[in-house]
């Protein structure tokens, strides 16, 4: 019986580790950038797009459209985007990175989950296979079945992550 328990200490000593080591990469590059996982990962996929809306940004990021559009107008406020109507469509928003935002981008950090990325990668697939298995196994035991998350490493709901930076956070950000 005790072997068991020390494997169960084990799991949970790993996925303390992994909290922290999330908890801690958020912090650095809020401090470093003033933004958040989620703030960074946006400014680079708009980045990469001649013209895009808003829509597509949320689903290329795993997004709600109202959570992207949250984030957007306080990136906005900081002019690192800018918001315009279609002249072709005027129901679409587009969304174009500005040069404060360019420039902030290249001084940034990347994001914990591209170095993961490039890591997990690298190991075989039945590995990567048998790694999501376990996970999955985990997010049934907790109970987490039920809870809606996007593709990026934050210790925090989005929306306290981004009360972190001193901005207002909006109710679609959970």
């Amino acid at each position: 019986m005790q072997q068991h328990t020390d494997i169960s200490d084990d799991v949970l000593i790993a996925l303390r580790k992994i909290i922290q080591a999330i908890d801690l990469n958020s912090k650095r590059l809020v401090k470093q950038v003033g933004l958040t996982g989620p703030q960074l990962v946006i400014l680079h996929y708009i980045s990469t797009a001649k013209e895009i809306s808003v829509g597509d940004v949320a689903k290329n990021v795993s997004l709600s459209q109202g959570t992207v559009t949250g984030i957007l107008e306080r990136m906005e406020k900081r002019e690192l985007v800018v918001r315009q109507r279609s002249s072709h469509d005027k129901r679409r928003v587009l969304v174009n990175i500005t040069e404060p935002g360019k420039q902030l981008l290249d001084k940034a950090p990347p994001v914990m989950q591209e170095s993961f990325l490039k890591k997990f990668k690298k190991i075989e697939s039945w590995e990567q296979t048998m790694i999501l298995s376990a996970l999955q196994r985990l997010v049934s035991m907790m109970d987490a079945k039920a809870i809606s998350a996007a593709p990026f490493l934050s210790a925090a709901p989005i929306g306290a992550v981004e009360s972190q930076t001193g901005e207002e956070s909006s109710a679609g950000e959970r």
